[in-house]
């Protein structure tokens, strides 16, 4: 399966993957040699964007309930295992929201800004099936929320505001002073 090809373009399509509510994995999917090959094909094709801090299943035209966070997200975390949630739903949030820059590898060189919880707690299955529990605050939290929106076909472009559309990454750098 080839999953180099991440950034899919919105369109009218009803099948969609990023527009669609993306199906469970199956009980007798998980430990399968196809589910753990789709999740470091997604591993890999997330390490190839330079800003690219997790992927969502359907972001690559898979209609799975999977994301996969990338360990730059959380390097000071280094204890973390490379980060997989199969079938996540999150459990509890924060009453506190911020409001937050934000963008996405599907609607490239859109950026603005969104409210999401400070915190939030996930409940998932890793690859072979073992359930658990996850709580993050900052940037893993804002990513969970971001990632679940995406497997019930929801971008953040639905939600934000103050929405800006940059040419290239270099053009979004120069105008907010990042180097």
């Amino acid at each position: 399966m080839n999953t180099d090809k991440i950034i899919i373009q919105i369109n009218k399509r009803k099948d969609n993957p990023l527009r669609t509510i993306a199906s469970a994995v199956k009980k007798n999917e998980f430990g399968t040699e196809e589910l753990k090959n789709l999740v470091e094909g997604m591993q890999t094709s997330l390490a190839k964007e330079e800003d690219g801090v997790a992927l969502a299943a359907p972001q690559i035209a898979i209609s799975k309930r999977i994301f996969v966070i990338s360990p730059k997200a959380y390097e000071e975390n280094a204890k973390w295992k490379p980060l997989v949630f199969i079938n996540p739903e999150i459990k509890k949030v924060s009453k506190k929201v911020q409001e937050m820059q934000e963008g996405c590898l599907s609607v490239r060189w859109i950026y603005g800004t969104t409210e999401r919880h400070t915190s939030a707690t996930v409940e998932a299955y890793d690859v072979m099936g073992n359930k658990f529990s996850f709580g993050a605050s900052g940037l893993i939290a804002h990513i969970f929320q971001h990632e679940i929106d995406h497997l019930d076909g929801v971008l953040f472009i639905d939600h934000g505001y103050n929405l800006e559309e940059y040419k290239s990454e270099e053009e979004y750098k120069a105008k907010k002073g990042i180097n």
